[in-house]
């Protein structure tokens, strides 16, 4: 029987870009996931803080700063542990900075211009360069770790899609250099919507001027049920598991998830019972899921060096591996 040590395990990198304040929507879609699989792969978890760039207009230098920590002790606080994965700042590693450029190079324009992200954020801002590229840079830095997986979000489906297409098209120009990687995305909760319009995926930047709009990590309690309580569900007063309305199952995903419940127990319980029933239950599970989150939280941000060694240890191991694919690629392409 192979020793434990000697088993190779298949490589996952993900990453929460440096913006807004992270929501429950971020925890059920990729935190959790990270933390209960942390022993099923070898886990590169990275806070993206040079795409928090691509808006400068938005951007406050001091509050980059104290966000980027807060977030890196909410990774930690919702169980990522530094013996099992390896959590980094991007800008702390040089490589994915150069090798963005060189799939800046490598990437048309029109596959760009295509992605829905894009032309959403296009339609609020002035789109700079970086608005436009900054899929290429999240290829980078995927492909920077020869990542097998990539555990997201339904909603960036599409960009691992893309990272994809760059893989096999530096690949096809150059040689066989990256692995082309898969999603790893959950069954259930991988898409959790607005409470205020069940409609629109929860989101950090429409929680940060929509109130109502999503369950804050770090939210007081009645702010949690004020929300939850405020949910948009529809005309009619109770559950009907046959005919379920975006909102009432949106409500239902949230119960679901935060209670490990399986869907038929979960319609089960709330069949014919009135939305304020589900509601409650909903805000219940919601406070009792981040209590323990916030309470571990303030335990970590009380020790500020703590959170600044992980990430320096952090950016250590995660520059070796990215070095050595950077140098790989640059030869490929004849810059080394």
């Amino acid at each position: 029987m192979p020793d434990a040590a000697s088993i190779v395990k298949p490589r996952v990198l993900s990453g929460i870009t440096a913006t807004g304040a992270l929501h429950i929507g971020n925890y059920i879609g990729a935190l959790s996931i990270w933390a209960v699989e942390q022993d099923r792969f070898e886990n590169f978890f990275f806070i993206a803080d040079l795409h928090a760039l691509t808006d400068p207009e938005s951007v406050r230098p001091a509050e980059l700063r104290e966000r980027i920590r807060s977030i890196a002790a909410l990774y930690l606080a919702c169980g990522i542990d530094p013996g099992r994965s390896v959590l980094f700042l991007q800008s702390q590693v040089p490589a994915h900075a150069a090798l963005g450029w060189i799939f800046d190079c490598v990437t048309p324009v029109s596959w760009l211009e295509r992605m829905t992200q894009y032309k959403a954020k296009s339609e609020r801002v002035t789109p700079s360069a970086g608005l436009l590229t900054y899929p290429a840079l999240m290829a980078a830095d995927i492909l920077l770790y020869q990542a097998q997986y990539v555990p997201v979000g339904d909603d960036q489906r599409q960009h691992v899609e893309l990272t994809r297409d760059i893989a096999q098209r530096f690949n096809h120009l150059f040689g066989e250099t990256f692995t082309v990687p898969q999603p790893l995305i959950r069954e259930s909760g991988a898409r959790i919507m607005g409470l205020d319009d069940p409609a629109a995926k929860m989101s950090k930047s429409l929680a940060a001027t929509r109130e109502g709009h999503a369950i804050g990590l770090l939210d007081p309690p009645e702010k949690i049920r004020r929300a939850v309580m405020r949910a948009v569900t529809d005309s009619r007063t109770e559950v009907h598991p046959g005919d379920l309305s975006p909102g009432v199952n949106n409500l239902l995903v949230l119960f679901e998830v935060l209670t490990r419940t399986s869907r038929e127990d979960t319609l089960r319980q709330f069949a014919g019972r009135g939305y304020g029933v589900l509601k409650e239950a909903v805000a219940a599970a919601a406070i009792g899921q981040v209590s323990g989150i916030q309470e571990r939280y303030k335990q970590i941000r009380a020790d500020r060096d703590y959170v600044d060694t992980i990430l320096a240890n952090g950016a250590e191991k995660a520059t070796a591996v990215a070095d050595q694919t950077l140098h790989t690629a640059m030869r490929a392409t004849g810059l080394a």
